[in-house]
C-alpha cells in the first residue's frame, strides 16, 4: 500500500495518505486569542484535507490540545460552527504545554477519504 506525503519537511509532514486514511501534523495558529487561533487552525485543516482529496465531513478522530483548559468554552464555540452537523469526529480535549508560550491552541485530526 502507498504512501502520500503532502508537504515534506526535515522534520514532518503537514498530511500524510496512507490507504483511504489522512493523518494530518497538528495544526497552530496565529491570533491573540482562542478564538482566533482556533478560526486559523481549522482553516488549515480545511487546507490540508483539500490538498489530501477530502473535507472535514470525513472526520475519524480529533485530538485538540488547549495550553489552558479555562478557555475550552471559547474554542468549543469556533469548534461547533466549524464542523459538519451529524459529521462529528472522536475527539479528546487536554492541556498541554504547546511549543512556545504564544500557541493556545493546537489540533491534530485524522479522516477518511
Amino acid at each position: 500500500m502507498s504512501i502520500q506525503r503532502i508537504e515534506t519537511g526535515p522534520r514532518m509532514s503537514k498530511a500524510v495518505v496512507h490507504g483511504s486514511t489522512v493523518y494530518l501534523a497538528g495544526q497552530v495558529g496565529t491570533g491573540a486569542t482562542v478564538a482566533e487561533q482556533t478560526q486559523d487552525v481549522l482553516a488549515q485543516v480545511d487546507k490540508w484535507l483539500a490538498a489530501a482529496g477530502t473535507d472535514k465531513t470525513k472526520l475519524l478522530a480529533a485530538t485538540i490540545y488547549l495550553s489552558d483548559m479555562s478557555t475550552f468554552a471559547e474554542m468549543n464555540k469556533v469548534w461547533d460552527a466549524w464542523v459538519a452537523p451529524g459529521q462529528t469526529p472522536a475527539r479528546a480535549t487536554v492541556e498541554a504545554k504547546l511549543a512556545t508560550p504564544d500557541y493556545k491552541v493546537e489540533i491534530v485530526v485524522i479522516a477518511a477519504l
